[in-house]
């Protein structure tokens, strides 16, 4: 099996590939990984897969020129799958395989991780036989805009590690080095922000949400944890200023990319997901609801295909940041009912898209893998 994605750095799509890879492993599947390379190819190798490094992640057609280096990956491994999880990878991959011998060419599989702009650019992820979304949303999404017939997508949402995220108290240890670097978080209820440093993540309006917040519970403080990308650093320095002049800065704190997000869950009072425009999943609301912390979130998108099922009292009216004031209030010091069922696990998500695996390989054996 070859998955292919730009890069292997922080992200849902990253993370849940390194996790899907973890699982293949553990079934006995040779698993590799085609990416620009990441801070996570060390776990991923360390966890059994192996990586291949191209530069497959620079949108622009000077990277047509990895084509051939791609095509000869794909005779090299000899995959029996390869499945694309972006949309500059995935044409790469296409004019590779393409060019293959019919008998040599493996079998193909998209995921639709986003709601991607309508173009000739995207349509590329509508062009293997079996085509994975991600929610409703996303499949609804397809269905409307590219040629695919319904029967070729198979509707899997990304699966959270129960194993890992699963309820408890931070761990003591992790406890004490937080309180030792945030002296300022000790005793305090922690509403948390998770996700990418993006303005269309919220973080603005997660702002506006903890200046209203604080006047009515001065003992909230808000943690915005996740990382910018290279060519947006200067977002997270606008944010800091902005906190500033709302004078937020004692009570709002910007921790970056970490690793240890499970025991954020565990410690925070709330976890929020305010996304300006409908999310395709949402991640961080999964991982939160498996970890037992509550979730405040705007009833659109993936986030509210989720919640509804799982905590529908966390949703509010979309970019209504009052509701989202007084439904964190609402549920501060209350216990939690979370129900995540089964088609939210990792391991149904392995399963699913294994079974996605055969259908390609019955599909390519009986020659009905062919150009939509």
């Amino acid at each position: 099996m070859l998955q292919v994605l730009p890069a292997l750095n922080s992200g849902g799509v990253e993370r849940g590939t390194v996790e899907f890879a973890r699982e293949l492993v553990a079934l006995g599947h040779e698993s590799w990984v085609l990416s620009s390379g990441g801070a996570q190819v060390a776990r991923l190798e360390a966890e059994g897969s192996r990586h291949a490094s191209l530069p497959v992640h620079r949108k622009s057609p000077l990277s047509l020129r990895h084509v051939p280096a791609v095509r000869r990956l794909l005779q090299e491994l000899a995959p029996d799958v390869v499945h694309v999880r972006s949309r500059l990878p995935a044409w790469l991959v296409w004019l590779a395989w393409r060019k293959l011998p019919a008998a040599d060419r493996p079998a193909l599989v998209s995921t639709f991780h986003s709601h991607y702009s309508v173009s000739r650019y995207s349509a590329v992820m509508a062009r293997p036989r079996r085509v994975i979304a991600i929610s409703e949303s996303v499949r609804d999404y397809i269905l409307a805009h590219y040629p695919v017939a319904p029967e070729r997508i198979t509707l899997i949402p990304r699966g959270v590690d129960v194993a890992r995220f699963r309820p408890g108290p931070p761990e003591p240890d992790w406890l004490r080095r937080l309180y030792a670097d945030f002296p300022h978080f000790r005793g305090k209820r922690l509403i948390l922000m998770p996700g990418r440093l993006s303005r269309w993540k919220g973080q603005e309006t997660f702002l506006q949400v903890m200046g209203r917040l604080i006047e009515r519970d001065p003992d909230a403080h808000g943690v915005i944890l996740g990382g910018a990308d290279a060519n947006k650093q200067h977002y997270r320095t606008e944010l800091e200023n902005t906190a500033l002049a709302m004078g937020l800065a004692p009570h709002v704190t910007l921790v970056g990319r970490r690793d240890d997000i499970l025991q954020f869950y565990r410690l925070a009072e709330v976890v929020c997901h305010l996304s300006s425009k409908p999310e395709p999943f949402g991640r961080v609301i999964t991982e939160s609801l498996a970890a037992g912390c509550k979730v405040v979130a705007f009833d659109r998108g993936g986030a509210r295909e989720s919640l509804a099922t799982c905590f529908p009292e966390g949703l509010v009216a979309p970019d209504d940041v009052g509701a989202v004031v007084e439904r964190i209030r609402t549920l501060t010091g209350r216990p939690a009912r979370i129900e995540l069922p089964a088609r939210f696990h990792l391991g149904q998500q392995v399963a699913s898209t294994l079974a996605v695996y055969r259908q390609a390989l019955a599909d390519r054996d009986g020659g009905a893998e062919a150009r939509p």
